[in-house]
């Protein structure tokens, strides 16, 4: 007869909170909404707001800055922290015999790619159509002028026939909208996290603290320069600055929950690691993908941002997409 052996769990059942600095851990909820809103609002308001003038050139700083921190969450914060959490040994089995939390981020890679040509499709049939009405229109004005002018003569009617319209800049546009929904998503899930993470710390705390600060400033600024440089349709003008109130809230909303459960919430319980792991492997797939796929090679190669400029304005927004990355991996250092 088998004998079955139950497997004991080894995970710690509470977490490392200390007790020390509890008013720092209180300050930390307002800190962290002050920093996240100040990077993520900053250049939608610098962008409408007449009073506060800024060169161009400072929204394509902030624009591949953003972007390159946003790269460096994916890879050093995500994939690290999710590793962190999968590879702990107290979990044993399949765990510790496969890497999970590659082989997660690769099925969140395929699936955010999946996800993406099908919304691809469907925003181009809509473009089409959406530009074929329009142009049906014109034509339809176009022949009632005819009908009214008695003096129209055959070159001039070949003339004002409509063109056909490039339907590719509508397209472009919800294109970008999707993208940004996308990434908000992938951070804003991650941020849950991060904030409920830091009010339970213990003796890493203060290092954490300041660490976290700069990461949800950086974070927010990559959010927010994208939202600010995306075109919005009419009637979704507002649609940026909610989805920065949503990043600007998360954080500092976990923090408070994490406060709230400081002696209970069991950070290396096997649930809590593999649920943490899990999520952070999903989001890192998520934003690994918009990074490479859009932020990358859209940018740089297939949109027009730099098919008329000179060398040197391409070679300056990858110097600052290469600076924002490495001063987030920098920041993987403490958080």
């Amino acid at each position: 007869m088998t004998n079955l052996h139950i497997r004991e769990d080894t995970c710690l059942q509470g977490n490392h909170y200390n007790g020390e600095h509890f008013i720092a851990r209180i300050t930390s909820i307002p800190v962290l909404f002050i920093v996240s809103a100040l990077g993520s609002f900053f250049p939608l308001v610098a962008l409408h707001c007449k009073f506060i003038r800024l060169p161009s050139w400072l929204f394509f700083v902030t624009r591949y800055f953003g972007s390159g921190v946003i790269i460096a969450t994916g890879f050093i914060h995500l994939m690290a922290e999710s590793s962190q959490s999968l590879n702990n040994e107290c979990l044993g089995g399949v765990f510790n015999r496969y890497p999970m939390t590659e082989g997660i981020c690769l099925m969140s890679v395929f699936f955010i790619f999946f996800f993406d040509i099908i919304a691809h499709k469907k925003v181009h049939e809509r473009a089409k159509l959406k530009d074929k009405s329009i142009q049906e229109e014109t034509i339809e004005v176009d022949s009632k002028d005819e009908v009214l002018s008695d003096k129209v003569s055959q070159d001039s009617t070949l003339e004002s026939q409509p063109k056909p319209i490039n339907h590719r800049n509508s397209e472009n546009i919800y294109q970008q909208i999707l993208n940004c929904v996308v990434l908000e998503c992938g951070i804003v899930l991650h941020s849950v996290f991060v904030g409920l993470s830091l009010t339970i710390a213990g003796d890493e705390f203060v290092t954490l603290y300041i660490a976290i600060g700069f990461h949800q400033f950086f974070e927010g600024l990559g959010l927010g320069s994208r939202f600010a440089t995306t075109y919005w349709p009419k009637g979704k003008g507002h649609v940026p600055w909610l989805m920065c109130l949503a990043y600007s809230l998360t954080t500092p909303t976990a923090a408070g929950i994490g406060l709230g459960v400081r002696n209970s919430y069991p950070v290396g319980s096997r649930t809590s690691l593999i649920t943490t792991g899990v999520f952070d492997a999903l989001c890192a797939g998520v934003l690994i993908y918009n990074s490479i796929a859009e932020l990358m090679a859209y940018d740089f190669m297939y949109s027009n941002e730099f098919a008329d400029k000179s060398m040197k304005t391409l070679l300056s927004g990858f110097f600052f997409l290469s600076f924002g990355a490495f001063a987030m991996a920098l920041i993987g250092r403490w958080a």
